[in-house]
This record gives structure tokens, C-alpha cells and sequence, in this order.
């Protein structure tokens, strides 16, 4: 499912536009956004919590040369699945 087909499965689960729709899923992905930039975790119950993770730095190769390189720590965004999602995939 991509966002169009999402913004369309919301609008006719809600009965709402698909411009609501589409509203209600860049304030739920801005909500996370938000979060996560500001080091927070959100948590949802049975869903699933996103989080930030810490990426050590490492040294790596250029594919193309060979050539070892730096490559620098960066944080990562995550995300662990809840249970009810866990046992819905696992029917």
C-alpha cells in the first residue's frame, strides 16, 4: 500500500475527504518526525514504538576504487513491532 492508497482507505473507512485524509497522515508522520528529531520516543500500545538509534562510526571502502574511508556516527530512526501487530502478520 503506498500513500495514495492509503489516503483513499482512510477517506472511505472515516467517511472523510481524501484532502482530510491526506491531512490526518502528514500531522501523524509530522507528530513522529517531531519526536524523533528531538531525541523522543513515541510508543504505540500493540502497534509498535519508534525510536532513535546511535550509529557508531566505521571505517568502510569505496566500491568503486577500493579506497578505505571514514564513515561518521549518525543516529537512525527504528522501529520495533508491537505484539497484536506481530501476531496479525503471523495469522
Amino acid at each position: 500500500m503506498n500513500k495514495a492508497e492509503l489516503i483513499d482507505y482512510i477517506a472511505n473507512r472515516q467517511d472523510c475527504t481524501k484532502v482530510e485524509a491526506e491531512r490526518i497522515i502528514n500531522v501523524f508522520t509530522d507528530a513522529i518526525t517531531g519526536a524523533l528529531s528531538e531525541g523522543q520516543e513515541v510508543a504505540l500500545t500493540g502497534f509498535g514504538n519508534f525510536y532513535v538509534a546511535e550509529v557508531a562510526a566505521r571505517e568502510g571502502r569505496n566500491p568503486s576504487t577500493g579506497l578505505p574511508l571514514s564513515i561518521p556516527a549518525y543516529k537512525q530512526p527504528k522501529f520495533k513491532t508491537g505484539k497484536k501487530l506481530k501476531d496479525a502478520c503471523n495469522l
